[in-house]
């Protein structure tokens, strides 16, 4: 069987925790920061974990993660 191959997109922007869980950063960080509170910054600073249906066809992307 050939080897599968990675998605270079998601595997930049996505990673696998130890338990096998997908973790990325929140978007809306960027740019156009004037109009954001400090409050809402600072949450958007924090990462998150992908649960559920994206959380499964992410993994299919990232097969050897």
């Amino acid at each position: 069987m050939p080897k599968l191959k990675t998605r270079k997109s998601a595997s930049k922007r996505i990673k696998i925790t130890k338990k096998g869980l997908l973790k990325r950063f929140r978007p809306g960080r960027r740019h156009i920061l004037t109009k954001k509170s400090s409050n809402k910054k600072r949450h958007l600073r924090k990462s998150f974990i992908i649960q559920g249906m994206e959380a499964k066809i992410l993994k299919k992307l990232l097969p050897y993660g």
